[in-house]
């Protein structure tokens, strides 16, 4: 089978991106495909339908997620590359509308800014345990879920933390 795709970057993950109704858009096909050794690898592969401009997410174990912003961007970028979007526009996600606006475009490289919406408090008080230490954090939703350190001083070496 030929899937006709595009592979997509976004601040550090990638993406592949159909157009709705060129493949089966199945969690079996989404785990072939995005395999780093047996496909072309992805982060995810995401289903783009045109109008309404809405889009699909599975992740490379073949789940389905609400959002990837991302993702999102990405599928912005096709959009905007096929002349099927101008500078501002909305597309349809599983976690509800979100609003993009291009920023800067050159070529085949585009800058988004995206409205995410207000973030979702899941859990204010929770602690994380790490090789550190056990870390109080916040879980917040923003269509996916986030884990959040808050902190008085970024002198924090967060990278050392886990």
């Amino acid at each position: 089978m030929q899937i006709p795709f595009v592979k997509a970057h976004g601040a550090g993950n990638d993406f592949l991106l159909t157009w709705d109704g060129d493949a089966p858009f199945t969690p079996e096909l989404a785990r072939a495909i995005c395999h780093r050794r047996a496909g072309p690898g992805a982060d995810g592969w995401m289903l783009v339908s045109r109008e309404p401009r809405t889009i699909r997410l599975l992740n490379s174990d073949g789940s389905e997620a609400e959002l990837s912003g991302n993702g999102t961007r990405c599928a912005a970028a096709l959009l905007v590359r096929d002349g099927l979007a101008e500078a501002e526009f909305i597309i349809q996600t599983g976690a509800g509308p979100k609003q993009l606006r291009l920023i800067s475009r050159d070529h085949l490289s585009f800058l988004f800014e995206m409205n995410m919406g207000a973030p979702r408090l899941l859990d204010a008080a929770c602690t994380l345990p790490l090789a550190s230490g056990a870390k109080k954090v916040t879980l917040l939703d923003v269509g996916n879920p986030q884990c959040v350190v808050l902190v008085d001083d970024f002198e924090l070496d967060w990278r050392a933390m886990g």
